[in-house]
């Protein structure tokens, strides 16, 4: 059963600036206020959410093997291949030529791809099945709608 699979692969361009506006106060969940007023100052995406841009790349999400993680359909994952992936991690793996997300359990010689949606069960991954880790999931970006 494919739960959950990579709908695109881009690399992060080095170099490019991604300027936002940061706004120095808390938004309230009420009436609207003038925000303008309280411009602070602009952040860049790429320093908020790549360490190291030449071993980072972003993967499309479809499938909800990983909700519970916070990784939702139609989000995409900031994916770092110059992270160690060690036990824990949400790691994107490839099994036996399939690609997946999943918690990275490794332990006593036990490796295993861990959903986060009591829907789906483990993958153990046995010593025969062909398992490569691609890199380590760093950041979500998820939309709300």
């Amino acid at each position: 059963m494919r739960q959950d699979a990579v709908e695109e692969i881009g690399m992060v361009e080095a170099g490019a600036i991604i300027n936002l506006p940061v706004y120095a106060f808390k938004i309230p969940a009420g009436f609207p206020s003038p925000a303008d007023d309280y411009l602070e100052c602009r952040i860049d995406l790429n320093e908020e959410l790549i360490e190291h841009p030449h071993s980072t790349f972003i993967l499309n999400v479809s499938g909800d093997s990983m909700i519970g993680a916070g990784i939702m359909p139609g989000g995409k994952l900031v994916v770092d291949k110059s992270i160690e992936p060690s036990h824990g991690k949400i790691v994107i793996a490839v099994i036996d030529g399939q690609l997946t997300v999943k918690r990275l359990y490794k332990r006593r010689g036990v490796i295993k791809l861990m959903p986060e949606n009591p829907k789906y069960s483990p993958l153990i991954v046995k010593q025969e099945q062909d398992l490569l880790i691609w890199g380590v999931v760093t950041n979500v970006i998820n939309p709300l709608y």
